[in-house]
């Protein structure tokens, strides 16, 4: 049986490599008391990167990760989940399809662990679903240097979609998966929604933007009557 600290040393040393072909530069911390096992110079910004383990499930359908970090204290070894606060991204390395990914800490943080899907489900659900293509490390690097340069752009100085950042997708496809498509938008891309192949809706992350208070929705300020609706029925024919 493969040891943890194995899995541990090769998971590591797989992001690593993986970063490098990437032309990423890595630093890695000298402490050992830090949650970061990586730094990655992307786009002109460090990232914190917390490496794991993937377990491959029997079925060959999805990679199985346990993000719960534990630690050594006077009470004994005690679990806890990471935060956005400690970690921007978690880099996930499994031998079982010798693939790495890469997932912002949105989809991680206060989790004990993540799914990956290599295919999709039965049910054809997206919903809360995260695929393996949309968290390839390669891909999810190129959009994290775009996204950086995409955001010191003035908005609206470029058309949509012309950085790997910013997503077109169609109503329906957004609504099977509003979950997965909230998590990216929150992790810094951009969403065009689409309806009928014209764009309707751009989600945008709201970096930066006070809390909204919600509205009351007060149906007796307005005593005015609501219209009746259309009648929609074909007239009655006499007799």
């Amino acid at each position: 049986m493969v040891s943890t600290n194995y899995k541990g040393v090769l998971a590591e040393a797989e992001i690593a490599a993986a970063a490098a072909r990437c032309d990423v530069p890595v630093y890695k911390p000298l402490s050992g008391h830090s949650r970061a096992d990586f730094i990655f110079d992307v786009g002109g910004r460090l990232w914190r990167v917390q490496v794991k383990w993937g377990r491959l499930s029997p079925d060959g359908d999805v990679v199985v990760v346990r993000t719960a970090g534990s630690r050594l204290t006077a009470a004994g070894y005690v679990r806890s989940t990471y935060t956005e606060a400690e970690i921007d991204l978690f880099g996930i390395y499994c031998d079982g399809v010798d693939r790495c990914f890469l997932l912002p800490a949105t989809l991680v943080a206060g989790k004990q662990g993540v799914v990956i899907r290599l295919t999709p489900t039965r049910n054809g659900q997206r919903a809360c679903t995260t695929l393996a293509d949309d968290v390839d490390f390669d891909g999810a690097v190129a959009q994290l240097g775009e996204r950086r340069r995409g955001t010191a752009e003035v908005r609206g100085s470029s058309p949509l979609s012309s950085t790997s950042a910013r997503h077109v997708i169609g109503a329906n496809l957004f609504r099977d998966g509003f979950g997965t498509w909230i998590d990216r938008v929150a992790a810094g891309e951009e969403v065009v929604v689409t309806r009928h192949g014209k764009p309707r809706v751009l989600l945008s992350p709201a970096f930066g933007t006070e809390p909204i208070s919600p509205i009351p929705l007060d149906v007796s300020a307005d005593s005015s009557p609501l219209p009746a609706p259309p009648e929609d029925r074909a007239p009655r024919r006499p007799g």
